[in-house]
């Protein structure tokens, strides 16, 4: 069973600031859906309808978070003792997905445009100017969504966020395509209408690899896997820094969400009493909070150090 005084806080100005970004991401979101859809019917052009249902995506992930952070902001209980920020990685694990969704569509439906073209020499469409504006104006306010919420994603140590961030950019690098695209068939005649699929094509590959790169690092989180070699290293040195502790070993690391959970063994002078090695405990467990957060869970087991062998 484990002691209450050992479950880490959850840290809930974190998930609320986290939250409150991906509100107004999805609020951005659902207006540029529209605009999008509106641009691409009343253009004509299919790759700003495509676009728009790119940025759906976008709203749908924006979903997923706020309910993932929703479900995280809950305190421990008895059947989630260690707290809920494991659906924090598994919403990170549904974005990375969607976006490497995201990016395979982007790359079957290029790849078909450019053999129908290329291949089969059918046609492609003239999109009109309105579907060039409303291209740039995605491009910008996806790459400034990008940046606002990475930036939170860092400051709120959210992996969850910096994937969501990812999606954004995704969504701007189709944008990216379709102004491309759009802006060469416009400005360059009916010969250069390859533009829009050739540079989709090169944007869907670098989506997946983010999507893959995303969905490695919380599938790991997931099946439980270290801190690292580094932060491990750190780890022993930090503990070997405090008084009274002998022989640091059998450290076991691993993330629930958010935050770090870190399990040690340490020897201590044999002939210290009960309270004494317990102090010495308690100030290991101190360091470690400072240094890697108050929601860090540390257990420390003492083992005795007999001078005498």
């Amino acid at each position: 069973m484990v002691d209450d005084e050992m479950i880490p806080q959850i840290d809930n100005e974190r998930l609320r600031g986290a939250l409150s970004i991906t509100i107004k991401g999805f609020v951005v979101n659902l207006l540029l859906v529209i605009v999008k859809l509106l641009a691409g019917i009343f253009g004509r052009s299919t790759a700003m309808v495509a676009d728009g249902l790119h940025s759906l995506s976008d709203t749908v992930s924006d979903v997923f978070l706020i309910l993932g952070f929703r479900i995280a902001d809950k305190p421990p209980d008895k059947t989630h003792r260690y707290g809920h920020g494991k659906f924090e990685t598994l919403i990170t694990v549904l974005i990375s997905l969607m976006i490497l969704l995201a990016g395979a569509l982007i790359f079957w439906k290029s790849s078909q445009k450019i053999y129908s073209f290329l291949i089969q020499g059918n046609a492609l469409i003239k999109p009109g100017f309105i579907a060039f504006v409303a291209a740039a104006i995605s491009l910008i306010v996806k790459e400034l969504l990008y940046q606002i919420t990475r930036r939170a994603g860092i400051k709120y140590k959210s992996n969850a966020l910096i994937a969501n961030a990812w999606h954004h950019r995704t969504d701007a690098f189709s944008s990216v395509a379709t102004f491309i695209g759009i802006g060469g068939a416009i400005i360059l005649g009916n010969n250069w209408l390859i533009l829009d699929p050739a540079a989709a094509l090169l944007v869907s590959i670098f989506i997946v690899v983010v999507g893959v790169r995303l969905f490695k690092e919380s599938i790991q989180d997931l099946l439980e896997t270290s801190v690292g070699d580094a932060q491990e290293i750190e780890i022993i040195k930090i503990i070997r820094a405090v008084q009274g502790v002998l022989n640091p070993h059998n450290l076991k690391t691993r993330r629930v969400g958010n935050y770090m959970v870190i399990d040690v063994h340490i020897e201590v002078n044999s002939f210290l009493n009960v309270i004494q090695a317990h102090d010495i405990a308690s100030v290991v467990e101190r360091e470690l909070r400072e240094k890697f957060g108050n929601e860090t869970l540390v257990s420390v087991h003492i083992e005795p150090f007999d001078f005498v062998k």
